[in-house]
């Protein structure tokens, strides 16, 4: 392909982008302002111009082929370079300012993010912060979210990242509770105990666990479950029994003596374990509000581990 051939297909790209990212052709359209009909006519003419097929089509979804994939990820590099000179142009020495909308998990969002906040904002007097802290999934676009922080191996397609810091659970209890019922030396003895998990559904009750090659589960029970770190921590610490705590809700607590760990040389195991990433949408710039709060919070949650 010339490149004055790649140069006139340059909307047909941004097209197959935005179609790759959302999963469709109606809402790429309706992002782009243009007809479904139009959005599927320029991904054909883009395929017509590189002589392959770039998308698997049927009727429940779409999916890649695998030159589509290697075109996207090209494809994509365009956008963000093009995306990048736009920043440099227009944005070179513009203050902060506007509202941020944030999506945050209730715990990491109080723990974690709530209390730099002040800072923030006494930093960057024109920027008003909009703090949603739910555990739902939002969707970033739909929802006209500029910022979200997730727990996750990678940033999904059609967002960008930024890793935040890493979130580890472990499993506590007061010295009180222990003395009387006794320190568990492996992972199934936590059967003999009262143990507070989440309980949103039935595995929150299945522990997981892992030591080098070892691994293990098991099913525990115990009189009290909550859905909120700080009342998890709050039974512990009541002598109620082992809870579950993501470890930036037991740190102080630790520090103080008032909890100890619980089978301390096996890795506690849970999807709400991983990663922090910051994430943004892929479709816009990132914006001078935007790299203040991203290098704002990769300045300060890298201590908060």
């Amino acid at each position: 392909m010339s490149t004055n051939q790649a140069q006139l297909l340059l909307h047909e790209m941004a097209v197959f982008v935005r179609v790759v990212e959302t999963g469709s052709f109606s809402e790429a359209a309706r992002q782009m302002a243009v007809t479904p009909s139009a959005a599927s006519r320029a991904v054909a003419r883009l395929e017509q111009a590189l002589g392959q097929r770039l998308l698997q089509r049927s009727t429940r979804k779409l999916r890649l082929s695998d030159g589509g994939q290697a075109v996207y990820t090209h494809c994509r590099e365009m956008l963000d370079a093009a995306q990048a000179a736009l920043e440099a142009a227009g944005h070179q020495g513009e203050e902060p300012r506007g509202q941020l909308r944030i999506s945050v998990p209730k715990a990491i969002g109080r723990a974690l993010v709530h209390p730099h906040m002040p800072d923030f904002l006494a930093r960057y007097p024109q920027v008003d912060v909009l703090l949603r802290l739910e555990d739902r999934y939002m969707d970033l676009y739909d929802e006209e979210i500029d910022l979200a922080i997730r727990i996750t191996d990678q940033p999904p397609p059609g967002l960008m990242g930024r890793r935040l810091l890493r979130i580890d659970h472990l499993l506590c209890a007061t010295p009180e509770y222990l003395a009387t019922h006794g320190m568990p030396a492996q992972p199934q003895d936590l059967k003999a105990h009262n143990c507070i998990y989440l309980g949103e559904e039935p595995g929150d009750a299945r522990w997981k666990f892992r030591r080098g090659e070892q691994s293990a589960t098991v099913q525990v029970r115990g009189r009290y479950a909550a859905n909120h770190t700080g009342v998890r921590l709050d039974a512990v610490l009541s002598h109620l029994g082992i809870g579950s705590l993501p470890h930036f809700t037991a740190q102080e607590a630790l520090a103080q003596g008032r909890i100890v760990p619980v089978l301390p040389d096996w890795t506690f195991q849970t999807h709400y374990s991983g990663d922090a990433w910051a994430l943004y949408p892929r479709t816009r710039h990132v914006t001078p509000k935007l790299k203040a709060l991203l290098d704002f919070l990769g300045e300060r949650l890298k201590t908060d581990r």
